[in-house]
Order: structure tokens, then C-alpha cells, then sequence
């Protein structure tokens, strides 16, 4: 049991450790990113120069509101008896980082109330590194507003796949469903799969957004749930099979498969790992981000720090791309392996392993 706490602590810092990394380049392109960091880019954390911290984005906040809702779910099951599918408490976590993104900053007067799902627990309500805007996705913001919009009009909506609000694939529904798969160690793969979409699918509504989130909802539970050592590429084949098998009608599924076996094959030639990544894409859409992390976590399974370095160092979404590398990665190293340069000055490690924990010790009870 121990092995599955120290996995979840690796995916759920691996994925912070990643975000940070990546977030320093961002919107720089693979010019600028090796202009100024040398021939191999970008390979430790640039730390900001008030809080001596590497942050996070925006990836991992949403993560943590991700994790905090589903610990509210299981403290409704087990006080009260009530109990409902993550997605209903992940909408109400969700607008509550929305909340956070609309104030200037933190401060006692405008901090969230309790009148949010999940709020009372695991305090982040009283954490002012998450009221800062960290380049948050505008179809996130957007969706949010939409959503919210609904629930303040009473419309009750419990298939948010089936309650389409845009067209967008973006990589926001990916990079903040990993808690799901760290969390649902009993449920049927196939419905935690579904449920991963539906997270993804409260403010992405194209498929390939919310269908890629069920792949990497399969994968992160795969790896930590397993009894074995982990065969990562039978896990990726899985993920995408059982995927395909649910969203068979789908007409872009084709599209989600391909780009997989593409990173699959991709990550076993011997060309560089920028030239692979090129034919992924950049990571601003779902499947590119998955893809892109799937590539780098199969070429560099043995290596914590380069499947990260190499995950952030392209054109594209690098802070995206390496929080969900590093989701994987991380579940698959385990915290006490990564070395100690990813976890010393992460901004909110911490509280990023006090939530690992709470995770673990709500969901795999004796």
C-alpha cells in the first residue's frame, strides 16, 4: 500500500514539477527557449525573484480544485451518507478557482466563503498562491461563467458531454483530470474512463478535448493501481483500446487513435527528441498534449528530469505538455525517487503533498 501512497505523491507533484518547468517558456518559441537556456533548453526551474519559488500555472491550480473536490465527495459519502459522481462536486471546485481568478489578489475581504462545494476541505480557500493568474486558459474562464450561469438559473445538468457549450479541444480539460485516476482505485475502468471525459467535458466540448482526458484518466490509474511493474506501453495500448471502445460512433476517435500510435511509434526510432515532437504538434489542443506526454514518458521511462526536459522544450504549450508528463512519469518514478531539484522550491509542494496524501488515505482504506 505504501507503493501506491508514494505513486500518487509522484503523479501529483511530478504533474506541479512539470507545469512549473514548462511554464518559465510557455509562449516562447524553441528559438528563444535554447537562445537563452543553451543547446539543451531549458533543464532546471527559473525561480521567481519575490518568492525564490518555480510556480505553477493555472494546470496545476485546477488540479489541486480537481483533487479538492473529490475529497469533498468522499467526505459527503462517509459523514453524511450522500454520495454523486465526481463530475457534479469537480463543477462546483471549478467555480470556485474561477472565483479566485476574478479578484486582483488575495486578501482576507475577498477570499472564497464556504458557499462553494468542497471549501471547508483542505483549505484552499485560504491559499493566496492560488488566486494568482497564471495565464488561465480563456475557454476555461469562458465555459466557467456559462456554467455558472446555469447553475445560478437552476439548470441541472448531469451529462456534461451531452451539454455542449463550445467547440473547443483545448488542452484546459486534460491538464487538471490526473487526481481522478489517482483517487478511483474501485471503480469499473470503463466508467472512471467516462467520468474523466465528463471533467473534461464541463468546459471542453469537443470530443477530442474530453476523449484524450479519458485516456490519461485510464493511464495514471493503470500505473498506480497496478500490482506489477508497470509495462507503459501495454497501459497506453489499453487506454487507447478501451477509449476506442467507448467512444466507437465518435467520428473523430480515429483521430485520438492515430495520434497516439504515432507517439507510440515515434518514441521508438532514434531521431532527436524535438524532430518527434514536431510531428505530435505543439500541445495547445488535447490530443497534442497527450500525445506529446505519451511520447516522452515512453521514450524516457527510466528518466524522471528528461522526460520532463524533454516534454517542455518545443514550440507549444510546454507548462500543458509537461504537467501531464509529469503525471505519468511521476506515477511511474514515485515521489521518493524523483530527485530532490524537482521537489525543493515547488511552489506549494507542500500542500501538494498533504492533498497526495489525503487522497491516498480516503481511497485506500483496509
Amino acid at each position: 500500500m505504501e507503493t501506491i501512497r508514494d505513486k500518487i505523491r509522484g503523479s501529483l507533484v511530478g504533474g506541479a514539477a512539470g507545469d512549473a518547468l514548462g511554464y518559465s517558456v510557455e509562449f516562447f518559441s524553441e528559438k528563444q527557449i535554447f537562445d537563452k537556456y543553451g543547446e539543451n533548453g531549458i533543464v532546471e526551474y527559473e525561480l521567481d525573484s519575490q518568492s525564490n519559488c518555480a510556480l505553477i500555472s493555472d494546470d496545476t491550480q485546477m488540479s489541486l480544485f480537481t483533487a479538492n473536490a473529490l475529497l469533498f465527495g468522499r467526505y459527503r459519502q462517509k459523514e453524511r451518507g450522500i454520495s454523486g459522481n465526481p463530475r457534479s462536486y469537480a463543477l462546483y471546485a471549478y467555480l470556485g478557482w474561477l472565483q479566485t481568478q476574478e479578484v486582483l489578489c488575495y486578501s482576507e475581504e475577498n477570499k472564497l466563503g464556504e458557499d462553494w462545494c468542497g471549501w471547508t476541505s483542505y483549505m484552499l480557500k485560504d491559499i493566496p498562491e492560488l488566486y494568482a493568474r497564471r495565464a488561465p486558459g480563456i475557454t476555461c474562464l469562458n465555459a466557467l461563467k456559462t456554467r455558472r450561469n446555469q447553475v445560478e438559473n437552476n439548470e441541472h445538468i448531469w451529462d456534461f458531454v451531452a451539454s455542449k457549450i463550445n467547440d473547443s479541444k483545448g488542452c484546459g480539460g486534460i491538464m487538471r483530470v490526473a487526481p481522478l485516476g489517482m483517487s478511483m482505485n474501485a471503480l469499473n475502468i470503463e466508467r472512471l474512463d467516462e467520468e474523466g471525459a465528463q471533467l473534461a467535458a464541463i468546459t471542453h466540448s469537443h470530443s477530442l478535448g474530453y476523449m484524450s482526458a479519458a485516456v490519461l484518466t485510464h493511464i495514471v490509474n493503470r500505473i498506480i493501481y497496478s500490482v506489477d511493474s508497470v509495462d507503459l506501453k501495454s497501459v497506453v495500448e489499453e487506454a487507447r483500446d478501451t477509449v476506442a471502445k467507448i467512444y466507437k460512433d465518435d467520428p473523430h476517435i480515429g483521430e485520438l487513435t492515430d495520434i497516439i500510435d504515432k507517439a507510440i511509434n515515434l518514441s521508438e526510432n532514434n531521431r532527436s527528441d524535438i524532430d518527434n515532437i514536431h510531428k505530435l504538434g505543439e500541445g495547445w489542443v488535447a490530443e497534442e498534449t497527450l500525445a506529446i506526454a505519451i511520447y516522452c514518458c515512453l521514450r524516457h521511462k527510466d528518466s524522471f528530469a528528461d522526460a520532463l526536459v524533454a516534454s517542455v522544450n518545443h514550440n507549444g504549450d510546454s507548462d500543458s505538455t509537461g504537467a501531464v508528463t509529469g503525471n505519468i512519469i511521476g506515477a511511474i518514478t514515485g515521489y521518493e525517487a524523483i530527485d530532490s531539484k524537482w521537489k525543493n522550491n515547488l511552489e506549494l509542494h507542500d500542500l501538494i503533498l498533504k492533498i497526495a496524501d489525503a487522497i491516498y488515505n480516503e481511497f485506500n482504506l483496509s
